[in-house]
């Protein structure tokens, strides 16, 4: 176990700069790992979420900018904000779903071929090894040495020829393809309300603008949360996703104004 003063020093980042390899204990950097990975999986989870919100603002935003501006009703403006929404959801989520599953499958029957070739052509697999560490930057006899230790262990041999060789990572076979799904369609359906709401709420004259407005805040707010994971500047971050939902919902309310008289449609207050 980590005494406390020793679980104190690696908790310290600054001090575990100047920490020789033999000071880390291995529960501690077992716990270490475990966290760090927990936080790569939420990352995957936090993407999937943004993904989905933004899309589901900016995609909604659209439809009824564009309903708005070419009629004088709210309901039309409603239904198609609605529509638009439950089918971006089922959507946004079979694709998602999809996606991860094919994601699995490949990586699974990519990590059968490097099973087989270890299995059959060691030598093979070791010459490849030898090779990528020195592409890495190893001495030949370095590459070989680390590639031969490799080759005395074929389930350490696989795994690091899959993420060296194909660039596939444990991570791209882990994760429910439901669960994604699940994130994905949730994210779509919430971003999709707010731009529906102001026509609820208010007549359609304020309701277009309040749309607007409110999709913007809640994408500039999306992308102030993002920037803690890029660490990008926030009002960078924020104003990029801004600037794309002001623009599609600019050019959906243009367009909806413009098509019915371009194509000879009179369409009365």
């Amino acid at each position: 176990m980590t005494d406390p003063s020793r679980a104190a020093l690696l908790d310290d980042e600054d001090a575990r700069a100047g920490l020789a390899p033999h000071q880390f204990d291995r529960e501690w950097i077992r716990a270490h790992l475990a966290e760090e990975r927990a936080k790569a999986s939420l990352l995957g989870e936090i993407r999937e979420a943004i993904f989905g919100a933004q899309d589901g603002l900016v995609s909604t935003l659209a439809v009824v900018s564009t309903v708005a501006g070419a009629s004088a009703g709210r309901f039309p403006v409603l239904v198609a904000g609605i529509a638009s929404a439950l089918a971006g959801i089922f959507s946004m989520a079979a694709g998602e779903y999809m996606s991860s599953k094919s994601q699995r499958e490949i990586f699974e029957a990519q990590q059968a071929g490097e099973r087989l070739e270890v299995a059959e052509r060691p030598g093979e697999a070791e010459a490849e090894m030898a090779f990528m560490f020195q592409e890495d930057g190893l001495a030949p006899d370095e590459a070989t040495q680390v590639a031969g230790v490799l080759a005395r262990h074929p389930d350490v041999l696989l795994k690091t020829m899959v993420e060296k060789e194909l660039g596939l990572t444990g991570g791209h076979a882990e994760g429910s393809p439901l669960q994604g799904a699940l994130i994905m369609g949730a994210a779509f359906g919430l971003g999709s309300i707010v731009p529906v709401v102001p026509y609820l709420l208010l007549d359609l004259d304020v309701a277009v603008y309040a749309s607007v407005a409110a999709t913007a805040a809640v994408l500039f707010a999306i992308g102030l949360v993002k920037s803690r994971w890029t660490h990008r500047h926030w009002l960078r971050a924020g104003a990029e996703i801004l600037l794309l939902g002001t623009v599609a919902g600019v050019a959906g309310y243009l367009f909806g104004n413009l098509l019915p008289g371009m194509l000879g449609v009179h369409i009365g207050a």
